[in-house]
């Protein structure tokens, strides 16, 4: 402890010499003639800005005021209630900290008997209005801001309130349309822009209400596109970093002419806050549905009749399709569009009317978006050639797509790979293709087929790579289909099937 004493006071004395020697240099070089004087922060050549500069951020600003003029008297707040029913028993469901635990068996009306309660949830949002026909003005917005509500209060800019009414949703472009009704043509709307233009590093503005907040605008740019969404959303998201947070939902992305280039919808964010990654669904995927909602309440989906999947590396080197953009018909629906087309299971889609199909979302929303009767020219590789497929596009139906006893041929066929043949114990030399994702009551299941069979022969030949695969599968003169395959160690052969 004495010792530790001596080194820092002996520390101390050599820090005090340092400093006053340093002070003593700088004192008389601030009073040597011709040295550079000591310049404190009020004199004016610290303070000054060129005519240029404050020009610059004057036009700056100009233009910043200029934006949110324009949009904010077209961006709403939405607040909205939701009936909801959950299990009366479960405490991390229902807000007890409003109501108050019930007992157990309570179904919250005093009987003990009920297994459910309902209460009513409040939300917050943001909508553009984007329409206005007569005295009916529509609001934009996402279909998990309103599309459940029972009810709906639209709040504009000036303070005005209006009772709101649900037009229709769509869960797979996570949209909505509200209607409400005012005499004032003076109420802007929104003017939309091309969201197909957009770039990365372009300036942007998001507006909304943002945990309340209303009539908040914030700055940013585009930071990536093309990005995919949360779930089953068939959106490919305008990603920014301007500020985005809860109750921005819904409410627009504008660039810097003031046009509505993107829906906010959601946010990636470990705290629940603003990290600088918003999402946005670009205004193109969603102007046709605008005049869907308004013309029968619901969008009205083109059909093609396939089951579209995204191939990794390994299903790209089987279908020797390695490097080449576009998606897989994996499975066809009997009796689709596509099937009385003439698509084929395993062909490979890259290009849709002469457009280039980057993706399987992509094709989805541009299939989605040709209207029942019209006719499609789809570009397919099939058995490594190139050909054109016409169809004639019908209009999608939830009861036809959800019956997996129309898929044909079933299930997912998978290639078999080094990793394959180590999860599932095989030798390192067995050959065919992995059965996966068999479909209730289709042709794979009457046939016998499970996951996790190994397809070794089709028709009594061996079969080891997709495109041998597909090749026999489309194979007209083929008039039945049967398959040996490996379960349990052991070969086992599946009933014919006659397609």
């Amino acid at each position: 402890m004495k010792s530790f004493t001596k080194k820092a006071g002996g520390f101390a004395l050599v820090s005090l010499g340092a400093l006053f020697c340093f002070s003593l240099v700088v004192f008389f070089s601030t009073k040597t003639p011709g040295s550079a004087q000591t310049v404190f922060a009020d004199t004016p050549a610290a303070t000054a800005l060129s005519s240029d500069s404050v020009s610059f951020l004057e036009s700056m600003q100009k233009a910043n005021r200029g934006i949110t003029s324009m949009i904010l008297p077209s961006v709403v707040t939405l607040d909205v209630k939701e009936t909801k029913t959950v299990d009366s028993n479960s405490a991390n469901n229902v807000p007890y900290f409003f109501f108050g635990a019930p007992q157990q068996g309570d179904n919250g009306d005093g009987s003990g008997n009920g297994q459910q309660r309902q209460y009513d949830s409040e939300g917050l949002g943001s909508g553009i209005i984007v329409r206005n026909t007569g005295k009916t003005f529509y609001v934009l917005t996402n279909q998990h801001v309103a599309g459940a509500a029972n009810e709906i209060n639209v709040q504009l800019n000036d303070g005005r309130e209006f009772p709101g009414k649900l037009v229709g949703g769509d869960e797979r472009k996570d949209i909505a349309l509200v209607s409400f009704e005012s005499d004032d043509k003076t109420i802007p709307v929104a003017k939309l822009g091309d969201s197909d233009a957009v770039q990365p590093g372009d300036i942007v503005f998001a507006v909304g209400s943002p945990l309340g907040y209303m009539a908040s605008i914030t700055q940013g740019i585009v930071s990536a596109l093309g990005r995919q969404g949360p779930n089953d959303n068939i959106n490919d998201f305008i990603q920014t970093d301007a500020a985005i947070n809860q109750g921005n939902s819904g409410g627009p992305l504008v660039n810097i002419k003031g046009e509505v280039i993107g829906v906010n919808a959601w946010i990636a964010s470990n705290t629940g806050g603003s990290q600088g990654l918003g999402f946005s669904i670009p205004i193109n995927n969603v102007k046709k549905a605008i005049d869907d909602f308004i013309s029968s309440g619901k969008i009205i989906y083109g059909w093609l009749g396939v089951s579209l999947v995204e191939p990794n590396k390994d299903i790209l080197s089987s279908l020797a399709l390695t490097g080449k953009k576009g998606a897989l018909a994996q499975q066809l629906f009997i009796d689709s569009p596509a099937d009385k087309g003439g698509v084929q299971p395993g062909d490979y889609v890259v290009s849709l009317n002469g457009k280039d199909v980057k993706n399987v979302d992509q094709l989805v929303r541009d299939v989605g978006d040709i209207e029942a009767g019209q006719t499609a020219t789809f570009g397919v590789i099939r058995n490594g050639k190139a050909q054109d497929v016409k169809v004639k596009i019908t209009q999608r139906d939830n009861t036809t797509v959800s019956d997996s006893s129309k898929l044909w041929p079933g299930f997912s066929p998978y290639p078999m790979t080094d990793e394959v043949r180590t999860q599932l114990k095989l030798d390192k030399k067995q050959k065919g293709l992995l059965v996966t994702g068999v479909q209730a009551k289709s042709a794979a299941a009457i046939m016998g087929l499970q996951s996790g069979d190994i397809i070794i022969k089709m028709n009594d030949k061996d079969v080891s790579e997709l495109t041998d695969f597909y090749a026999r599968l489309s194979d007209s003169s083929v008039k039945e289909i049967w398959y040996d395959v490996l379960r349990d160690g052991q070969t086992v052969a599946t009933m014919k099937y006659k397609r």
